[in-house]
């Protein structure tokens, strides 16, 4: 977390999920990684913006950020399997959890990153113009003091 600009790295993702019986293991590998990658889209860069007539501004993916290779940190996945009795297959879905799971918790390690600096609250996706925002409201508030933070604008969580 670069408190100076607001951007928001991520260092490292572990995502534990029960896929039920793995049919294919690199298939159930990538539809989790690729569901992980999502989610962090979700998190901090996908975003539809409208101007004050209420009309789309992004129209196309020239203005539709989307997280790129350089954003998405080493995975490290385990996998229990819990057969399902749903289905024959014992299968369950893999593509799902990261995108529901990622999203929370990319928020949470942020504001807990930035909670000795008074930030309580911030809304998705964390672009860092949100981030910085946060970071001057509370400044103003007299609620935070960046002497705190170790490295001159950079915390961690």
């Amino acid at each position: 977390m670069d408190t100076d600009t607001g951007a928001v790295s991520i260092l490292r993702f572990a995502a534990v999920d029960d896929c039920g019986v793995v049919v294919n293991p690199m298939v159930v590998e990538g539809q989790v990684i690729g569901s992980l990658v999502q989610g962090l889209g979700q998190s901090l860069f996908e975003e539809l913006e409208y101007n004050q007539e209420g009309l789309l501004l992004t129209t196309n993916l020239s203005g539709y950020e989307l997280p790129a290779s350089v954003d998405v940190p080493a995975v490290t996945l385990a996998r229990l399997e819990t057969p399902a009795p749903s289905n024959p297959l014992a299968a369950k879905g893999s593509g799902e959890p990261g995108c529901i799971g990622a999203p929370p918790a990319v928020v949470n390690a942020v504001l807990d990153a930035l909670s000795h600096l008074g930030v309580e609250h911030l809304e998705m996706p964390l672009r860092p113009h949100r981030i910085w925002g946060a970071l001057q409201k509370a400044f103003r508030e007299g609620n935070s003091d960046l002497s705190d933070t170790g490295e001159p604008g950079e915390v961690y969580s």
